[in-house]
């Protein structure tokens, strides 16, 4: 069999052929414009993945998904797959697919890791898409608009109800001084915070000490990162200083 026959080639743009690429067109399309949905916050708040990550992330689910519906159709339909193909092992690979690239959003500066809540939406773009792809076309609209809602009024939550906000502080001191850790809770104590446990690194230069820590805040404001800074500049414990959000 001459596989660039004519007759082949036609049996590619059969009708049936024809019908099913549209009704496969009309789920990837539909699975971008979800995508693009969910990454519009993203986008919004400048994230490095915004409205074209998601979308091919969930078109690409979809697409992976959808085709598995179809063997009668591979290949031009001149060798269908006579066994129906498993979609459980193609939606095991696109989440594992899925899973390298959330890991590549994840950045970690000192003890501030972000990129998180990106990495978790990426993933449920794939799962998006994957409803797309297996028809579940109301699920897949519904799980669009809670991960909408919840990565644009999470936050808003989050700051709403109690919680202990924490700060990454690096603490200097002048030569030849070496303070107690007792002497830093008190310090820590006095602007309002403890020290979190296992969160405590020690680097000596030889000449300077420094303390790297995290600063739990003991009551629910918010931290303060300019106060912070005024309460450990008027200390006399310290020589210099770095704060910052500690956020994991």
């Amino acid at each position: 069999m001459n596989p660039i026959s004519p007759d082949i080639l036609l049996s590619y743009w059969s009708t049936p052929q024809i019908e099913v690429n549209v009704v496969i067109l009309m789920n990837i399309v539909g699975a971008l414009l979800l995508g693009m949905v969910v990454g519009y916050e993203r986008s919004f708040h400048g994230r490095a993945a915004g409205m074209r990550t998601y979308g091919l992330v969930c078109m690409a689910s979809a697409a992976l998904t959808i085709i598995v519906g179809y063997p009668h159709y591979w290949f031009g339909g001149l060798q269908p797959l006579t066994p129906a193909a498993d979609p459980t092992r193609v939606i095991q690979g696109i989440v594992t697919g899925i899973g390298f690239l959330g890991a590549g959003v994840i950045m970690k500066e000192g003890l501030n890791i972000s990129g998180l809540t990106t990495a978790a939406s990426i993933w449920a773009s794939s799962a998006i898409g994957i409803l797309c792809g297996s028809g579940f076309y109301f699920a897949a609209i519904v799980l669009t608009l809670i991960a909408s809602v919840t990565m644009i009024w999470g936050g808003h939550i989050e700051n709403i109800l109690p919680s202990r906000h924490s700060a990454s502080v690096q603490l200097t001191f002048r030569p030849g001084q070496i303070p107690s850790e007792q002497q830093v809770r008190e310090l820590a104590a006095g602007l309002g915070y403890r020290i979190a446990d296992g969160a405590t690194a020690i680097v000596h230069d030889g000449e300077h000490a420094e303390w790297h820590l995290v600063f739990i805040a003991t009551s629910e404001r918010p931290v303060s990162i300019p106060a912070l800074s005024a309460g450990l500049q008027a200390s006399s414990l310290v020589a210099g200083h770095k704060v910052a959000f500690a956020r994991n």
